[in-house]
C-alpha cells in the first residue's frame, strides 16, 4: 500500500541527495519492499521503470548497534527509485537513525581516499 515517508525516512533521503539537488522535496509515496524487515522502500512511479544507477551511500548503527547500509537509487530515467536499507545480520530494522549519527558509508571513505 503506497504511503508518505515518514520524517526519519524523508531526512534520510534529503541527507543522502544534498541540499542543492533538484529532486529535493519530490519524493512521492513509497512502498514497503519485502526485505525482512530492514526497512528498503521503493518509490512509486511507472510500472516499466528499472534501476538506474545509486546516487549516495550511507550507515548508521541500529538501536542494537548492527551496521546497517543505506543507498539511494534512481531509475533509468533519474527518478528516485528505491530507498536501499540492509543490516548486515539480516534483522528487522528498529529504527532509522536520527542525522547526527549517519555517517558516509566506509566503502565510499574507502574509495574517496
Amino acid at each position: 500500500m503506497p504511503r508518505p515517508l515518514t520524517p526519519a525516512e524523508r531526512d534520510l533521503v534529503a541527507f543522502i541527495l544534498g541540499q542543492h539537488s533538484p529532486l529535493q522535496d519530490h519524493f512521492g509515496l513509497v512502498e514497503e519492499m519485502n526485505d525482512g524487515g530492514m526497512g528498503s522502500l521503493l518509490f512509486v512511479g511507472a510500472a516499466d521503470r528499472r534501476f538506474g544507477r545509486c546516487i549516495g551511500e550511507c550507515e548508521f548503527d541500529d538501536a542494537d548497534g548492527v551496521l546497517v547500509s543505506v543507498a539511494l537509487n534512481l531509475g533509468q530515467r533519474d527518478e528516485l527509485f528505491e530507498l536501499d536499507l540492509w543490516k548486515v545480520d539480516f534483522s528487522p530494522l528498529q529504527r532509522i537513525a536520527v542525522l547526527g549519527d549517519v555517517r558516509p558509508s566506509r566503502w565510499l571513505r574507502h574509495t574517496l581516499r
